[in-house]
């Protein structure tokens, strides 16, 4: 079994990925993370001709922009009822807007930059794992057409049959804004858009030490020394000990995933006949799909941390698997990874700045588009595109008990899988 993302496995690193072969002196902005986030605030800044670097510990795309589901959906992980509960209509509304302004920055990638990445809109298929969740899955679908406009297809027990190939789940709500695409192929043909536009890609040069200075920051790198303007912290889930004041803003959880080999035409057809992406209720939720190639994709977490063996991971996650779909026993695994998501204690992203330094993260698993929109964001922000985002006017919850490392995940662990117990 292969321990690598399929993603990477099935579309490696481009050979011919135009990086820069030397780090620059001076710099106009510097992003630190090749990601998502990283490479769509790069894209932005060059198109509006600000010279910019954007400085990869690994390389391009190594974390979570290549290990992900290819999962898009509307709303943020906080769910919209609670933000309009907890932020009131008004920012409620931006917010839902902005999740779907997400959406179109996705579409706008592949039409107007012309980057390939198997994108395919059959909308998300949210599953009620129990009777009661269902209900629950009725109410909002009530409310998103009550305070949002926006439908949600509720499909009944008798019906879901003809939506996903098990019997397992309890109803249902589709939502016709999810899509799935290949995440590999999306981060590489956006760091080459980015380049074509000017900015510049470092690879293995990790920053050791930012300096403030009067004028900008000097960032000492394993590949030398740099001056530049303003800086832009894009790590998401793999956000270290450099800026200690972002650090204490979020904290990495780990998602594990499983891929068979691929499936018959007519397995394919069953389980997923109308070629949607799929996610089911628990607090531990699993989500799953079929790639552009017929494999079973089977994701999720049965434990916060980030450092659990893969192997177990796979065996955990291939039984969950079958559970749903007996049909899949004799289907082998061909694929175990991991990857670190960014986590808020408000499960709200993330964007602002602390002694002059720009950050975004934070998407709790959502971020392929929200990081995308991120990215864009900041970006924004600096060049004076715009003024302010919705997501620097809230506040954001932290706890003084968190500074580092994230001691407490193991008991919320057991919290999450005690709600699931009695929900």
């Amino acid at each position: 079994m292969n321990k690598i993302s399929f993603w990477s496995d099935d579309y490696p690193r481009p050979t011919d990925l135009p990086v820069a072969a030397e780090l620059p002196t001076e710099i106009d902005i510097a992003i630190i993370g090749g990601g998502y986030t990283g490479l769509s605030a790069a894209r932005t800044l060059a198109k509006s001709g600000t010279s910019v670097v954007v400085l990869e510990r690994e390389t391009i795309g190594w974390g979570a922009s290549s290990r992900n589901a290819g999962i898009t959906s509307s709303g943020l992980k906080a769910g919209m009822m609670t933000i309009f509960k907890r932020y009131g209509k008004e920012y409620g509304q931006k917010f839902w807007d902005a999740s779907l302004d997400m959406l179109e920055l996705i579409k706008e990638l592949d039409t107007e930059e012309g980057i390939d990445f198997d994108w395919h809109q059959g909308g998300d298929l949210g599953l009620a794992f129990k009777a009661s969740h269902f209900e629950s899955m009725k109410t909002r679908s009530k409310w998103y057409k009550d305070q949002l406009g926006d439908e949600l297809e509720v499909i009944p027990p008798s019906k879901l049959r003809a939506e996903i190939g098990s019997d397992f789940f309890h109803g249902g709500v589709i939502d016709r804004h999810g899509a799935g695409l290949h995440p590999a192929k999306l981060v590489f043909g956006l760091a080459e858009v980015a380049a074509r536009h000017g900015a510049l890609l470092c690879e293995e040069a990790g920053v050791f030490k930012i300096e403030k200075e009067a004028h900008g920051f000097t960032l000492h790198t394993v590949k030398g020394v740099l001056k530049a303007k303003e800086l832009i912290v894009a790590t998401n889930g793999y956000t270290d000990q450099l800026v200690p004041k972002i650090n204490a803003k979020t904290f990495p959880v780990g998602s594990y995933s499983i891929v068979t080999e691929p499936l018959s035409k007519e397995l394919q057809e069953e389980i997923s006949p109308k070629d949607h992406v799929f996610y089911d209720s628990k607090w531990f939720l699993n989500y799953f799909r079929l790639t552009p190639d017929g494999r079973m994709l089977w994701g999720g977490r049965n434990n916060l941390s980030t450092t659990l063996d893969l192997m177990k991971s796979a065996k955990i996650l291939r039984a969950q698997m079958i559970r749903a779909f007996p049909q899949l026993a004799d289907i082998p695994v061909t694929h175990t990874w991991t990857g670190q998501l960014g986590l808020t204690f408000d499960l709200m992203p993330n964007l602002g700045h602390v002694n002059g330094i720009h950050f975004a993260f934070g998407y709790g698993g959502h971020g392929l588009h929200t990081a995308l929109y991120s990215g864009r964001e900041i970006a924004w922000l600096i060049t004076g595109e715009k003024t302010s985002s919705p997501f620097m006017e809230i506040p954001h919850q932290t706890y003084f008990f968190y500074r580092n490392k994230p001691w407490f995940l193991p008991f919320a662990a057991y919290f999450y899988r005690f709600k699931d117990w009695i929900s």
